[in-house]
């Protein structure tokens, strides 16, 4: 076994906690499962498979939980992988890990895993599912995650970040229906990130540290986007995805992926966003303040 603990944030993931833990077993000592008072088998399940299940009322976001599983769980692994109930990693970068991690230089404190993405249970191949590398292992005590409300990252405190050739999966079997509502929830924090963007209603990041060379541009294409016009960025995000970057290629699969994902999503947060500067206007305190008020959102 590797010397890596694995945490894990649940709620009501019955559908992926099985394959997800399974999945670990096979290398890593110890498996965290911080849970939210899930009202399905969730917690059942990751206790039949071993892994120490630690209930904790939902702080709001991702980076808050995940950061509080590292100021409180017993870690005595020297790394950590964060890993969602919806994600597995392929034997590929199992099989690089066990050979990897265990010589890995002092100075490397992080490793960044590429992502493959997988929608209605196939692997895409297209539109911008390529080249996406995300920092999800790091050396206990090297890195924490900053506080944003969506679309979080580790934040290395110290040393280098090195870069894995094998991938691991996203790939949740919810369905359409409820990937619809989850979306509908994210949109107003999207929504929020892009008039934060936009308007620089205040500064969401508290670490200043590496996040990696992914995550940086991704986050200044994205704020390229906060300028574009309203609605026809959305339409142009979606022709970019499907046709320039070839998703028509994944099947019908891909169409549901990039449509959903890239172009109705899209146009929901820009829905959100007119009816917001609508009622606002330009005003940052008066979209502050109804972002708080109809959104419970708060930026501060």
């Amino acid at each position: 076994m590797l010397d890596l603990s694995v945490i894990i944030l649940t709620y009501n993931e019955e559908i992926h906690i099985r394959r997800c833990i399974e999945n670990v077993k096979q290398f890593a000592k110890k498996v965290y499962i911080v849970d939210c008072f899930s009202i399905d088998k969730t917690a059942e399940i990751a206790k039949e498979l071993g892994a120490e299940v630690v209930e904790h009322k939902w702080p709001g976001n991702q980076a808050e939980q995940f950061n509080w599983a590292l100021d409180t769980l017993k870690i005595d692994t020297e790394w950590i992988l964060r890993l969602d109930a919806d994600e597995y990693l392929q034997p590929e970068l199992i099989e690089e890990l066990q050979e990897k991690l265990p010589t890995m230089p002092d100075n490397i404190s992080a490793l960044s895993l590429p992502l493959s993405r997988a929608f209605c249970g196939k692997i895409l191949h297209h539109g911008i599912v390529n080249n996406i590398k995300i920092i999800r292992i790091f050396r206990t005590g090297k890195a924490r995650y900053e506080k944003r409300l969506m679309d979080e990252h580790l934040s290395v405190l110290s040393g280098e970040t090195v870069e894995l050739k094998n991938q691991f999966v996203d790939d949740s079997r919810i369905p359409i229906g409820q990937f619809i509502d989850k979306h509908n929830r994210y949109a107003a924090r999207e929504a929020a990130l892009l008039l934060d963007a936009e308007y620089h209603l205040t500064n969401t990041d508290i670490l200043p540290q590496d996040h990696g060379k992914e995550v940086e541009s991704k986050r200044a294409q994205k704020a390229r986007y906060a300028r574009m016009p309203l609605f026809w960025r959305a339409f142009g995000y979606f022709i970019y995805r499907y046709i320039i970057k070839l998703g028509f290629l994944d099947g019908k699969e891909g169409f549901l992926w990039d449509f959903l994902q890239g172009w109705w999503y899209r146009t929901l947060v820009d829905a959100k966003i007119f009816e917001i500067k609508r009622a606002c206007g330009n005003d940052k305190e008066k979209i502050t303040k109804y972002l708080k008020e109809k959104y419970n959102i708060s930026l501060k």
